[in-house]
């Protein structure tokens, strides 16, 4: 039996991960899991590069990753950037960062930037890895901060694509108000509706039997749905939601304001503001899958891109 000590970091438009696990016969065992907000794509999509506190944020939580990391003795490290990494005119100064923090834990690391397709197909595999085949073929739906992945497949992915929509870009580019008004929300479904219009064409989720959705505002509505006090991963990980708690919820978090969103006692404080855009792409999703599947539940994984990134180099 072989193992081995690996580092996997997911670096997106909203949030920076981190997962320390021992690989052990092409299976994961968790050490660490951790995830810090650092909005590195704040105001990306209107300026086109990193804002220099976006960067600073992502280096301090960087450095504590790597202290982690040196200290669980890894062997291996992969760090994976996405949406943002891609869009950004000075992502020199982000990769010369990463290379310099990570280089301290393996040398010669550093960030990379993954096309929408690998980010598919490694979202895919961390997401159902733990699922019965005979729900398959699935759906699974990545939905990040400034973009979203569909893909579907059974054992192997056999469509996929990344929708330019998230929910940070679609809060900065249609939710200015708190809460936002009738005429924002109208504008932000179209938008969504827009964004996934490619996606839905290259994906063709009529043959799915399973919906599976992953990142941060899939989890936080899964606990929502739950009426939990406070987060618990466990209880969310593979939870079941019909399409009438799932649904209920995002038009309850789309009317509030931040503060209301803040109250909410699962709620991460650096998920509140932009969590409403999410709940608007959720909704468009559903509907379609709804009359194109006959799709009425959402399963929600928290094994996702992560894991993926994670088992790539065990």
């Amino acid at each position: 039996m072989g193992m081995n000590r690996v580092g996997a970091i997911d670096c997106g438009t909203n949030s920076i991960r981190l997962l320390i696990a021992d690989a052990v016969d092409g299976r994961l065992v968790d050490v660490h899991r951790e995830m810090r907000i650092v909005r590195l794509g704040q105001g990306i999509d209107a300026t086109g590069e990193f804002a220099p506190e976006a960067l600073a944020r992502t280096e301090s939580a960087l450095i504590d990753y790597a202290a982690l990391m040196t200290g669980h003795s890894v062997t291996a490290v992969r760090m994976v950037a996405t949406s943002a990494a891609r869009d950004a005119g000075n992502r020199d100064e982000f990769f010369a960062m990463t290379s310099r923090v990570l280089g301290t834990v393996v040398a010669g690391s550093s960030a990379e930037v993954i096309t929408g397709t690998e980010e598919a197909e490694l979202s895919f595999r961390g997401a159902v890895g733990e699922l019965d085949s005979a729900g398959a073929p699935f759906v699974v739906v990545d939905l990040g901060g400034g973009s979203t992945e569909l893909v579907l497949g059974a054992q192997q992915v056999q469509a996929s694509f990344s929708a330019d929509i998230g929910c940070v870009r679609l809060t900065e580019r249609c939710l200015h108000s708190d809460p936002p008004t009738a005429a924002e929300i109208a504008q932000a479904r179209a938008v969504a509706r827009d964004g996934l219009a490619e996606a839905l064409r290259a994906v063709p989720v009529d043959g799915a039997r399973t919906w599976v959705g992953v990142a941060g505002t899939m989890t936080t509505l899964s606990a929502l749905a739950q009426r939990m006090t406070e987060y618990d991963a466990d209880a969310i990980h593979l939870s079941r939601i019909g399409f009438g708690d799932l649904l209920g919820v995002c038009d309850e978090l789309i009317a509030m304001t931040r503060a209301q969103r803040l109250a909410l006692g699962p709620m991460h404080q650096g998920r509140a503001d932009v969590i409403g855009g999410g709940a608007i792409i959720v909704e468009e999703l559903a509907a379609v899958l709804a009359e194109r599947a006959g799709i009425d539940e959402l399963i929600v994984s928290e094994h996702d891109i992560l894991d993926g990134i994670a088992l790539s180099i065990a």
